[in-house]
């Protein structure tokens, strides 16, 4: 009987939990084969019930305060063979060098999930970065979740990495093909309320657009200044949500018409594919060049805000191109199931475990 491949996942298992990363994390563990692995990760509070009824899951209970000792433990004395998904965090720093002090077997993988010139984004501190540079550049493995995201590791470090996107639930977020037309357009943004991140557009387009409303799902520190702005400029078609349940945030999605995300520095954003899956036309900057958007079928992907606004116009005054869009959205989007990219992940992790030489069955 072939031995389980055991792995140690730096993550919070707890429900709720809307953190990307997080929220990748559990997505992951719920899907990988429970005959192949097994699987310990760390919880807060209650945990996440699909992860909790996996069979080989461990759950490593972490208390509410001061959670480096216990997580540098886990790191140093636990049975794994990989360390997974390692987080930019004063334990994986303390870990990182300590196994440079002894022979240590195993084997780390961190992800790269944005581009790689963290110190040129102002909302980030110089020792945010040191931090990550310090834990999650030097694991054994990188994996980018894009082809853009591994350009920009590779251009500012020199550190080659492999690529496994980031998935979505399609079976979770769909269209609601059956809901009633909208009386009036309605554009969605999700993400946090940070100035690269673009929600100022948004205010700008419904400024613009009269005839629509705008709905700003997040939260984030410019939030109270946006608001400010709607009210001092009078712009009354514009509704800010604050964050959302996943729950919450898929209902936003399906009751919505077009999906404008405005950010020019990114990885792979999953509210993209997210919007994608729920039948969304998407309208996007192409900074990052996005492979979840797909330029003239399944939305817009532009260089400047002026465009933005060009081809959301386009849209607004075009249902059918929306419909059309949308539905080649929603097709695209099935390509990023997370069942299959867990496959790919089942494949990295018997391909780097050290202790085995594991070929998948077909």
């Amino acid at each position: 009987m072939r031995r389980k491949i055991r792995i140690l996942v730096d993550s919070l298992a707890d429900e709720g939990l809307i953190n990307a990363q997080m929220t990748n994390a559990r997505e992951i563990i719920r899907r990988l084969d429970s005959e192949r692995f097994e699987i310990s990760v760390f919880c807060v509070g209650k945990p996440d019930s699909e992860v909790a009824a996996r069979p080989g899951v461990r759950l490593i209970q972490l208390p509410g305060r001061k959670q480096t000792i216990t997580i540098v433990r886990e790191f140093v004395t636990g049975t794994h063979e990989i360390l997974f998904y390692m987080k930019s965090s004063p334990a994986s720093r303390l870990y990182a060098q300590l196994r440079r002090c002894w022979r240590d077997a195993r084997t780390t993988i961190g992800t790269i999930e944005s581009q790689s010139n963290l110190q040129d984004e102002p909302t980030i501190t110089a020792e945010a970065v040191s931090l990550w540079e310090r834990t999650v550049l030097t694991c054994d493995w990188l994996f980018s979740n894009s082809d853009s995201v591994k350009r920009s590791l590779k251009s500012v470090y020199g550190l080659e990495s492999d690529v496994v996107p980031t998935g979505v639930d399609t079976s979770y977020f769909f269209p609601l093909n059956s809901r009633a037309p909208n009386s009036r357009p309605v554009v969605l943004f999700v993400g946090s309320l940070r100035p690269f991140k673009g929600p100022h557009v948004v205010l700008d387009a419904a400024k613009q657009f009269p005839e629509a409303d705008f709905r700003i799902v997040g939260e984030g520190v410019i939030g109270e200044e946006l608001r400010t702005r709607a009210r001092r400029e009078g712009i009354r078609n514009i509704s800010f949500l604050g964050a959302l349940s996943t729950s919450q945030t898929k209902q936003q999605y399906q009751s919505a018409d077009i999906f404008l995300f405005p950010s020019r520095w990114e990885g792979s954003p999953k509210v993209l594919l997210e919007a994608a899956a729920c039948g969304l036309p998407i309208v996007a900057r192409n900074d990052y060049a996005p492979e979840t958007v797909l330029h003239g079928h399944t939305g817009f992907a532009e260089a400047s805000d002026g465009a933005l606004l060009t081809r959301l116009a386009e849209l607004l005054a075009k249902p059918a191109l929306r419909n059309e869009f949308g539905r080649a959205g929603r097709q695209h989007s099935l390509s990023f199931d997370w069942d299959l990219i867990t496959r790919k992940w089942e494949e990295v992790f018997c391909r780097v475990a050290p202790s085995q030489n594991v070929r998948l069955t077909a």
